[in-house]
């Protein structure tokens, strides 16, 4: 492995042990151990970032390597959601539905995906990344206050909007694809036209 392709990669699995000290910190709770649940969720933020931009610019981009940041995306934010939700459990208790609704159409993603491909999404819509900043500015409001009302639904609605674009993406698809930046441009690459990327989100 080319070392330009294991600075993009050791960013992806630094996102995994991000993931993992979140959960540490909240089975030890040490002193201040939400402040450090902060700084792990912006640490993880900024690798989600620049992990991608990195391997664009040194050119290792591929199917394998994206197919990996998706993994790890979800296991990130699996330990982050169920980490938080044990230091702030009245919370997720009281906006249960919405909150298994979510995870409902996170599932469904995959399920289409594997039905259709036999492969896990990599999409990594312009949509989902947006609503990735949202969901961590959830969090981190979640973590310090033990609430949140209007940005919380916001990122309900913004999910469910994201959820079935990313359905659509994969249904308007004939092949497998990671790095589809809106339905719009699936619908250009089920035409056989060329994918118009976003210059900082996948150019």
């Amino acid at each position: 492995m080319s070392l330009k392709y294991q600075i993009p990669t050791l960013l992806v699995y630094s996102r995994a042990i991000l993931g993992f000290l979140i959960v540490a910190v909240t089975l030890f709770q040490p002193e201040f151990y939400p402040i450090y649940t902060v700084i792990f969720l912006t640490l993880g933020l900024l690798t989600d970032i620049f992990d991608g931009m990195l391997a664009r610019r040194l050119g290792v981009s591929n199917e394998r390597l994206r197919r990996l940041d998706s993994n790890i995306d979800q296991l990130f934010f699996i330990c982050a959601i169920v980490s938080i939700y044990l230091q702030q459990p009245v919370f997720f208790q009281q906006h249960l539905l919405p909150i298994l609704v979510v995870i409902a159409s996170e599932i469904a993603i995959y399920v289409v995906s594997f039905i259709k491909f036999r492969k896990e999404v990599a999409t990594h819509s312009l949509g989902a990344k947006i609503w990735t900043l949202f969901l961590f500015a959830l969090l981190v409001q979640i973590t310090l206050t033990g609430q949140s009302h209007v940005l919380f639904w916001i990122v309900f609605w913004l999910g469910m909007i994201t959820r079935a674009e990313i359905i659509a993406i994969i249904l308007v698809l004939r092949h497998w694809q990671n790095d589809v930046p809106s339905l719009k441009q699936a619908l250009r690459i089920r035409k056989g036209l060329k994918v118009r990327h976003n210059r900082f989100f996948n150019g």
